[in-house]
């Protein structure tokens, strides 16, 4: 690996949590240079809900690659662009009552967010823009002033915020304080030194943030707030969006109908960049050419995205992502109840699910430990706290078993290591290095 530490930035950092080279990937797995499998439960941080090169949508792309199809049009018509449109009305919108307007910023979730924020700025006239704890939005300087993590902020080099009004997410405060009714307390005291909003931003799950999920009544009362005070109500659908939650928006169940959505991450079904903002046609004030970029026409996104949205036709896929997320919590709980010295607790959703654990450290050292045996996860929350699994959709119950039996013993592993009391069936800890010898030799 002397080629990336001799060439490229030390600003990597996923190859640091996965010290190994990558060769190949085909649904929930990866292999390495040297033959070793994979399991992935990691997913590009959510760009691969559908796995990795689905057969369908990688031969739609070649077929249309050797067909000679227009690969990149800036935002001039084409006739993949004609296909995914007419695919998104039929399956995603109309089936949801959905009038919103389809607007193509830069391929990226962090193009999407700053999209969504100038939007909302025009529409209202006003420049404030509410945000949470916790929130992570991207990484471009408006989008990150919108993020909480504060080691991510320092990246900026500058200050950020100023333009942004930070509100506790739903149970940042436990029970101490009802984060809803403080938000309406301060919009509505002229002595709060809270300026007249714009916008709200929020995530409905933060997966950054540690898997903080908002309860559906918490959303319906935040978007009550929005209408009462004339915001603009954004929902950052980036990374729990696209089926992660079990409906394709992450806040179907909720019952609410956000003004703005942002999507991309797992939009284009195949990990190729692509983004869209929703906008409610209200919201959908840019003069031609006001918004523009030069990779807003990513065509070949386009098709594998068009192919991806076969699986929203019927209630298949849905059915199976809930029933894989129903036994994913239940072999976490058990797990959490295995080791009760890391003082565990589920978090999350669908199929963003995780591990908060004490004390915070432990939760890198056990996705470490995971990666030595065969398995790709990552940490989340503002002290790295939280074990996090993100598997594509695909998974079956198969992976599903693998995965937590590897998981399980990594937990074992780490808690055994640090001689910590009251975990229960540690008896299967396998030494890391002649497991992952293990696994070289059966490759």
């Amino acid at each position: 690996m002397s080629i990336f530490n001799d060439v490229e930035s030390s600003v990597r950092s996923y190859c640091r949590s996965f010290p190994t080279t990558f060769e190949k990937a085909s649904g929930y797995r990866m292999w390495d240079q040297d033959g070793r499998e994979f399991l992935d439960f990691f997913a590009g941080a959510g760009t691969l809900n559908y796995g990795h090169n689905p057969d369908d949508m990688k031969w739609a792309l070649i077929r249309y690659l050797t067909n000679d199809g227009v690969a990149h049009g800036l935002d001039m018509q084409t006739g993949a662009k004609a296909r995914f449109l007419q695919k998104f009305k039929d399956v995603i919108l109309e089936p949801r009552g959905m009038d919103h307007k389809v607007l193509f910023p830069g391929p990226t979730g962090t193009n999407a967010v700053e999209t969504a924020i100038k939007a909302a700025r025009i529409a209202k006239g006003r420049d404030k823009v509410v945000s949470f704890t916790n929130a992570f939005h991207g990484m471009t300087l408006g989008s990150l002033s919108l993020t909480g993590n504060a080691m991510k902020r320092e990246g900026a080099g500058m200050s950020l915020g100023g333009d942004v009004i930070r509100m506790p997410f739903c149970g940042y405060m436990d029970d101490e304080m009802d984060t809803i009714d403080y938000f309406e307390r301060t919009l509505g005291d002229p002595g709060s030194g809270i300026d007249h909003p714009a916008a709200v931003i929020v995530e409905t799950i933060q997966g950054e943030g540690g898997i903080n999920v908002a309860e559906y009544d918490w959303l319906q009362r935040l978007e009550g707030v929005c209408r009462k005070y004339d915001m603009v109500f954004i929902v950052d659908d980036i990374q729990v969006g696209c089926g992660r939650t079990g409906t394709f928006f992450s806040f179907e169940h909720a019952g609410i109908s956000p003004d703005i959505i942002c999507l991309s991450k797992s939009l284009s079904g195949f990990g190729l960049p692509m983004a869209v903002v929703l906008l409610k046609p209200d919201c959908d004030v840019f003069e031609p050419g006001q918004h523009n970029g030069t990779f807003r026409g990513n065509n070949l996104a386009f098709v594998t995205a068009t192919q991806a949205l076969d699986r929203w036709t019927n209630k298949n896929f849905e059915n199976h992502i809930n029933g894989i997320a129903k036994a994913m919590e239940a072999k976490l709980k058990s797990i959490i109840a295995d080791f009760p010295a890391l003082k565990g607790y589920h978090k999350g959703r669908g199929m963003m699910q995780g591990i908060s654990i004490e004390p915070a450290e432990l939760a890198s050292e056990i996705s470490a430990a995971a990666f030595e045996r065969g398995l790709l996860i990552e940490t989340a929350g503002a002290y790295d706290e939280v074990v996090k699994l993100l598997p594509p959709l695909v998974l079956d119950a198969k992976g599903l078993d693998k995965g937590i039996s590897i998981l399980h013993d990594s937990f074992a592993y780490v808690t055994e290591k640090h001689g910590l009391d009251g975990s229960k069936n540690t008896s299967n800890v396998l030494d890391i290095k002649s497991r992952a010898n293990d696994k070289r030799s059966s490759a």
